[in-house]
């Protein structure tokens, strides 16, 4: 996931691999062993898809 994302496909693509990866990763944590690191990567997770979102908006 290192190169440039610049068309409208790989854009998509770039983020349902990412969605899936917070999927996999929210799949993964046990809700009684979860602590606020768990909670904290997952927001981060979050916002790092939210602001490639923004990115993406703004190359159109």
């Amino acid at each position: 996931m290192g190169k440039a994302v610049d068309d409208k496909n790989s854009q998509v693509d770039y983020l349902k691999q990412r969605l899936n990866l917070f999927v996999d990763v929210l799949d993964s944590i046990d809700p009684e062993q979860a602590d606020v690191e768990d909670i904290d990567r997952l927001i981060s997770m979050i916002d790092d898809i939210e602001t490639k979102c923004e990115q993406f908006k703004k190359s159109e």
